[in-house]
């Protein structure tokens, strides 16, 4: 495997990429979530594409515009479709042996990656964690079924409780709390209803992966209809997928779709 670092443009901004390469005709776009550089928390993706590169796919990563080490401005998760584009075009110019690209990513780059899915000359694609949310909606417009997540987890852990019988909980906030957790789903958005019209018109192969107790992927699960197929998930709190287990099962999970 040898590990390149390149620049290619979007909108004549300087972009940043990194190349993980290998000799094989299928590889790895890795789209970050958030604001999130391309290395990812604590190096995650970076480790990810080591490994997946090691088991022999080219992986390429890189930082949309006004993230990280590439220029320009940053248009947020809406704003994306241009840079992945571009990036899918210096993917395959820096690795002319790839001939088909799975994408990955995670949160608000799932959410990316679906909306500009019919514009994306693409193999497959890997959704984690699918943001749901329409702008930056306040805890209380949540979903019940994450309210009630939330508070169960704090009812089960003993420091919460003693927090509760000793007068260190505001009373009045938990109350509201439990009010949010007895209502009924919110409507689905408008970006969810997009998201589904998008999933269902996808031609190639498609995974949603949820790990179970992680907040986004609660809402996610709450505006998403039930029974589909194309969803899998695992018990874990964690976003990123970075514990042992669900780190693991998201190597095999890529490793299923790239092969």
């Amino acid at each position: 495997m040898k590990r390149r670092h390149l620049a290619f443009t979007c909108e004549r901004a300087e972009l940043l990429g990194t190349l993980d390469d290998v000799a094989c005709t299928t590889g790895l776009l890795i789209v970050s979530g958030g604001n999130e550089l391309r290395s990812g928390a604590w190096g995650g993706q970076a480790q990810l594409a080591a490994r997946i590169a090691d088991a022999g796919f080219p992986v390429f990563r890189f930082d949309r515009r006004g993230v990280g080490d590439s220029a320009g401005k940053n248009a947020g998760f809406r704003g994306s479709e241009l840079d992945i584009s571009a990036a899918l075009a210096a993917f395959r110019l820096a690795a002319p042996q790839v001939t088909r690209i799975i994408a990955f990513g995670n949160c608000d780059a799932a959410t990316a990656l679906l909306l500009g899915a019919p514009n994306f000359d693409l193999a497959g694609l890997v959704l984690a964690n699918p943001w749901t949310i329409d702008g930056d909606e306040a805890p209380e417009a949540m979903p019940a079924a994450v309210v009630r997540s939330r508070y169960l987890s704090k009812l089960t852990n003993p420091r919460e409780v003693w927090r509760l019988l000793s007068g260190g909980v505001d009373l009045r906030k938990l109350a509201g709390g439990l009010r949010s957790a007895a209502t009924v789903a919110v409507p689905k958005s408008p970006l969810v209803e997009t998201m589904l019209a998008r999933c269902n018109a996808v031609v190639v192969p498609l995974q949603i992966l949820l790990a179970n107790r992680d907040r986004t992927a609660q809402m996610f699960v709450e505006a998403w209809p039930k029974g589909d197929d194309r969803v899998f998930t695992i018990d874990s709190g964690s976003h990123s997928f970075s514990d042992d287990a669900a780190r693991e099962w998201l190597f095999e999970r890529l490793l299923a779709a790239l092969g």
